[in-house]
């Protein structure tokens, strides 16, 4: 007995993956052999492996209470303790006021820029910006999203000195100007220029509505503190500028905004 015609849908689907067979980019999970060298995740300071961190979880689930899982969402009832302490915590490795932790990068991000600024806000982003914040941005109610050149301190001052000429609420400090940059672009490698970009913030904006939000997400814990974003941006951090900083790359865990 012959198959039964596929309908519009699986017909498209096995066309799609048709193409992609053609192309070599049809895509399946493998796992890594335990043996092997570790060049392609996010888990940058190998914290996964650590015998260290290893035992002392163990020691940890052993004595907590018998409760698996939260329940539900932290707003209802499912907070918890670990949760508000890794939040301090990581808030004072930053040297900020406050810490929430998210899901993951891309949703502190996507949540960051879709709910924090507000009608005739402007956001102002690197060139090579995360697609998360693009996905931010495109929910946001900001009233303008404007790019600079890729780690341009010039051309980021130039779009600013603009702003400031059509805009008198930004120029008496009325309206917020969110800077979106990351310290270390994964794509390249390449760090931002995080002194040059706080001092043209500043001396532009000196009514504090410049915001820089610095996304961290593939440099925490990666450079001592003459090279970390807390040595390039002098207290205080927050919340004039916000910092997201994952937990995935490189410590393979959640996200948190600071």
């Amino acid at each position: 007995m012959a198959d039964p015609p596929a309908d519009a849908l699986e017909a498209s689907m096995r066309f799609n993956l048709s193409k992609r067979a053609a192309k070599s980019s049809l895509r399946a999970l493998t796992l890594s052999p335990p043996t092997s060298t570790d060049f392609s995740s996010n888990d940058f300071l190998s914290l996964s492996s650590s015998p260290t961190l290893h035992a002392s979880f163990l020691t940890n689930l052993t004595s907590a209470p018998p409760r698996l899982g939260s329940g539900g969402s932290r707003l209802l009832d499912g907070n918890s303790s670990y949760a508000e302490t890794l939040e301090s915590d990581i808030a004072s490795f930053h040297g900020a006021e406050a810490g929430c932790l998210f899901n993951a990068g891309f949703d502190a991000n996507a949540g960051f820029f879709a709910c924090v600024p507000q009608p005739g806000d402007i956001i102002v982003y690197d060139a090579a910006i995360h697609a998360s914040v693009h996905e931010g941005m495109r929910l946001s109610r900001a009233g303008a999203r404007l790019p600079f050149r890729h780690n341009d301190v010039d051309d980021l001052q130039l779009v600013l000195e603009g702003i400031l000429t059509r805009d008198e609420l930004v120029k008496a400090g009325r309206r917020s100007v969110f800077i979106a940059v990351e310290s270390l672009y994964s794509m390249d490698g390449d760090l931002a220029p995080l002194t040059g970009i706080v001092a043209a913030v500043e001396r532009l904006l000196p009514r504090g509505n410049g915001k820089i939000v610095v996304d961290e997400a593939h440099s925490t814990g990666l450079y001592a503190c003459s090279a970390h974003v807390g040595a390039s941006i002098p207290p205080p951090r927050s919340p004039a500028r916000p910092l997201i900083t994952t937990l995935a790359p490189p410590l393979a865990n959640p996200a948190t905004l600071s």
